[in-house]
């Protein structure tokens, strides 16, 4: 059983009761909410007269729903305008605090909550999404609840969870010119499996991770989820600390003195025991591409993908195959070699200023290919006003992407940003299940901000450092 572990010590910092069913009663300090998963769970309230126990607490966006090519009200989506109506009805009524576009504060949930210092280390966080892992990059416990858990954590503060395991995921050595955190996030997945860290949290840590930027670490706790596992986080150290001084929620003066000292103290122990442990060499490490409908189902770009009769396991053989049919390719096949339709940046694993610096970095200059379409979503309002500060959204869209307003956008189909039959999109998001993107028959491609880039100027699937080449 772990011991000194991050988890361990923001665990029993939160602990309130062992419960009659077993699992622990754990108290939560900060609930983010936004439009989807929440309508229901203050219809529970109404319906049990409560309150929100700690709106101080409780903070709330708009992301999934929300329109990028156009915001007007009412939105042209019925449904979408209802989902609007309910959480400006329902933050209003509780007293929570809604960072809508009037703000200028609106976003991806899971990237306003650092932006604003609303996250900090030796937290529990919850919210009604899987990605809350995304927030573990700031030493704390992050994980998605259901909607029936977001009512208990609204109504007390609390949510009734099991324990899990802690397993140390280190990465040795430097990443090589073209390999970023999301190409470490798909390595991992693709070494471990989609369900490898089932019961487990996933403490990462080893030289990447310590010279990884805040970002960085952030999309790879992102998809620690996709891998199976319930939480991801990195131990906080000074580049932490630098990134949230003087945010907006951050502590200032004597009280950020006193926080620092007890974040500090949260940091697993030198001597920490884990349940599991697992390393890596950086140097294996190359730009990488999903081919499936899993994210495990990935290659390096330099790969063939995988003839199915060297797989053992017969279930895996199965999704395997229902995959090759679905994606139309086939054993031995290079990923070089498939055309693109869409390609796509953005979205809480890649949607921030520092992708869209990496992305802008290949297109600039450069003219997306005749036949492809590309978008840019800014994670959020501050990301697209610092982004055209900077001048990238001139390089974008002179490139022949199209410069979106902030949101979920394509990553998922719950908004208009959908692909359309089966289109092929390079996507810098997480998901790339069967329908993820809108339509049942669309194929999704993962890879890097910088590789959807690459793509989208080439009109193919392409190594990033290629381009990288050509531009020394």
């Amino acid at each position: 059983m772990a011991k000194g572990t991050l988890y361990n010590k923001v665990w029993d910092a939160h602990r309130v009761a062992q419960l009659p069913s077993g699992q622990m009663q754990l108290f939560i300090g900060l609930h983010l909410l936004h439009e989807v998963t929440s309508p229901q769970a203050f219809d529970m309230l109404r319906e049990r007269g409560l309150k929100v126990a700690y709106p101080s607490r409780t903070f709330a966006t708009i992301d999934h729903i929300v329109p990028t090519d156009g915001q007007a009200r009412p939105f042209a989506d019925a449904q979408a305008e209802v989902m609007m109506q309910a959480i400006e009805q329902n933050t209003k009524e509780f007293g929570v605090t809604f960072f809508n576009r009037e703000t200028g504060r609106q976003g991806v949930v899971h990237i306003i909550g650092p932006e604003l210092g609303l996250v900090k280390p030796g937290m529990t966080i919850t919210c009604g999404d899987s990605h809350t892992s995304t927030l573990g990059a700031f030493g704390t416990l992050a994980f998605g609840i259901g909607t029936s858990q977001v009512r208990d954590v609204l109504a007390t503060q609390c949510v009734a969870i099991d324990p899990i395991k802690v397993r140390k995921v280190e990465i040795s050595g430097k990443l090589k010119s073209g390999v970023t955190p999301k190409d470490v996030s798909l390595f991992i997945i693709n070494r471990l499996g989609v369900k490898g860290g089932i019961g487990y949290a996933y403490e990462y840590c080893g030289e990447v991770f310590d010279n990884m930027s805040m970002e960085g670490r952030m999309t790879v706790c992102n998809m620690a989820i996709e891998g199976g596992a319930r939480i991801g986080y990195v131990n906080p150290d000074d580049m932490t600390f630098d990134y949230l001084k003087n945010r907006e929620y951050s502590p200032k003066g004597k009280a950020w003195d006193k926080a620092l000292h007890t974040w500090k103290n949260f940091a697993s122990d030198k001597d920490a025991v884990y349940d599991d442990r697992v390393k890596f060499d950086a140097a294996e490490i190359k730009p990488m591409v999903t081919w499936g409908v899993t994210p495990t189902q990935s290659v390096a770009i330099c790969q063939s993908l995988p003839d199915t009769d060297e797989v053992a396991d017969p279930g895996e053989r199965k999704v395997i195959d229902m995959a090759y049919t679905h994606m139309g390719f086939h054993p031995g096949q290079k990923m070089t070699e498939v055309k693109i339709d869409v390609a796509f940046i953005g979205s809480c694993t890649n949607g921030r200023l520092s992708d869209l610096r990496a992305a802008a970095e290949i297109v600039k200059g450069r003219k997306v290919a005749t036949g492809v379409m590309a978008l840019v979503v800014p994670g959020s309002m501050q990301v697209r006003d610092q982004a055209m500060k900077e001048g990238l959204d001139k390089v974008f869209i002179s490139a022949g992407f199209e410069w979106r307003e902030p949101g979920c956008s394509m990553c998922l189909g719950m908004n208009p940003d959908k692909l359309i039959g089966n289109q092929i999109s390079a996507s810098s998001s997480n998901r790339n299940f069967i329908g993820r993107q809108g339509s049942p028959a669309g194929r999704t491609l993962l890879m890097s901000p910088a590789m959807v880039a690459a793509a989208a100027i080439k009109g193919y699937v392409t190594d990033v450092r290629e381009l990288i080449s050509e531009g020394v």
